[in-house]
């Protein structure tokens, strides 16, 4: 995909209304990602750079308004973007926030003895929340140690609708919103995208990874036969490799880096769903053993617009 073009001239600003005009390629970016974020259209990690999932999500935003789905900037965006004010936010830490945070070990034997999977920094907290990776987090407050960050600290975060962790509970099962029944998820493994779709209308749009070479997603037409949050993990290696179970498994409590993050979808296919991540960096890289991985903010967007009976196309 080209990158977007910053040629033409940004249009002035309403009278009485500050504006921050771009000055750089990555505030340019940085604001698209904003943009489509804002509109259910996820552009991967927001970080000001250009990649394929932003491409791709403008594409997709491009196809849902009625426009020619070029995947670049072009005037009449250009001028759409300028609404996008202020770029940047600031958010204020709480002592519940260093709450979330704590020794959380890799290997499953130690992730089953611990009461919660949390935060590995309160980093990780800030960048989850706000649809962002930790170094973009750095660069916005290169004037604070983050590594000493407390409560009552003020950090600059882009302007996105943040991902309230603290509202998600433990719920083996989410009450049905008939309303949905007849929304589709369709899952592009080849393009790497989830579409939620209710009749002709694209609603939102996510970038996934969809299963690994051992063990892809499995093609084919399946429902949704349950939706949980914060849910407990079965972690058996024989299940993951080969999609078997076996008596050699792990329980691994609820929290975001759990192995399948803060929410499951499962699917009629047996032992195969959509489900968050415990690590939002490899979204669209590595593999997901047959499963559909979202970012923890975009599962959490997913979750609220899919209901149990649900069809899921797997293509």
């Amino acid at each position: 995909m080209a990158r977007p073009s910053q040629a033409g001239a940004a249009p002035p600003p309403e009278p009485g209304v500050a504006r921050a005009e771009p000055v750089s390629e990555r505030e340019v970016i940085t604001r698209l990602q904003i943009f489509l974020d804002q509109r259910s259209f996820g552009p991967g990690k927001i970080d000001g750079k250009w990649g394929e999932f932003v491409a791709k999500a403008l594409q997709r935003y491009q196809r849902a308004n009625g426009l020619r789905p070029t995947g670049q900037i072009d005037a009449d965006l250009q001028q759409q973007l300028q609404h996008i004010f202020p770029i940047y936010t600031t958010y204020v830490l709480t002592q519940d926030d260093f709450n979330r945070v704590g020794n959380v070990p890799y290997k499953p034997k130690e992730e089953a003895k611990v009461k919660a999977m949390l935060y590995r920094s309160i980093t990780e907290f800030i960048a989850e929340r706000y649809h962002s990776g930790e170094n973009f987090i750095a660069k916005l407050n290169r004037d604070l140690k983050l590594d000493a960050l407390k409560p009552g600290d003020t950090i600059r975060v882009p302007n996105v609708p943040p991902f309230r962790i603290e509202s998600l509970k433990e719920v083996g099962s989410v009450p049905l919103k008939p309303e949905f029944a007849n929304r589709v998820i369709r899952v592009d493994t080849r393009y790497r995208m989830l579409d939620i779709i209710d009749g002709d209308r694209l609603l939102g749009s996510y970038p996934i990874t969809p299963g690994s070479h051992k063990l892809p997603a499995p093609i084919g037409t399946w429902k949704i036969v349950g939706i949980a949050t914060m849910p407990w993990f079965r972690w058996d290696e024989a299940m993951l490799n080969h999609g078997e179970r076996s008596e050699n498994f792990y329980n691994i409590p609820p929290g975001p880096r759990n192995p399948v993050g803060i929410a499951w979808i499962g699917l009629s296919k047996r032992g195969v769903g959509i489900h968050g991540t415990n690590s939002p960096d490899t979204i669209g890289r590595s593999g997901s053993h047959g499963c559909i991985r979202l970012a923890n903010w975009d599962a959490a967007r997913v979750i609220d617009q899919v209901t149990q009976g649900m069809t899921v196309q797997i293509f």
